[in-house]
């Protein structure tokens, strides 16, 4: 299957949920509950793309618990588990300036203040301090090492360009 680069994942189908098809999920949006703003998903399953209508949805502890239409049973629900959720990058608020959703920062290339490429963000993890860029080596790398870079806004991150597919760190390659 090829992804579909006019959608994102917002979150995983972790589990069923009682007896009446309801599913957990892990949402991959801040807050938790910002998932439920979405009433149209795409459930990525095993190279499957199915669309489905999220009908209701409320936090339950730690997780989510949703119940999507057409499905009301705990069996046919179980079906979905391990799901990606999707949505249409369209549907996503617009950020104020100077803030951005990790899909857009992904495939940057990252160089330091001295312009010294340092590789390409690959993806990003989230440690609950801040945020940190994985930043693989690329052809053009000063070296082949991964580096993690925290996500640091004016102190490590000195500018995001988006049209120029850049963002510049203030990094000593050493590290």
């Amino acid at each position: 299957m090829t992804q579909n680069s006019q959608e994102t994942v917002i979150g995983r189908i972790t589990s069923v949920f009682g007896v009446k098809g309801w599913l957990k999920v892990f949402s991959f949006t801040d807050p938790k509950e910002g998932i439920l703003n979405y009433p149209d998903w795409t459930l990525d399953l095993d190279g499957k793309r199915i669309p489905v209508k999220l009908e209701e949805g409320r936090r339950q502890g730690q997780a989510i618990v949703v119940r999507l239409k057409g499905i009301d049973d705990r069996e046919l629900a179980r079906t979905y588990c391990g799901a990606e959720v999707r949505v249409s990058r369209a549907e996503l608020p617009e950020l104020p300036e100077g803030e951005f959703y990790w899909f857009q920062l992904e495939g940057l290339e990252v160089f330091t203040v001295d312009d010294e490429c340092l590789g390409k963000v690959h993806h990003l993890i989230e440690t609950g301090s801040n945020d940190v860029l994985v930043v693989q080596a690329t052809v053009g790398s000063i070296d082949q090492r991964e580096r993690l870079i925290p996500y640091l806004p004016d102190q490590v991150v000195q500018k995001v360009d988006l049209a120029a597919k850049r963002i510049v760190v203030d990094w000593d390659p050493e590290f």
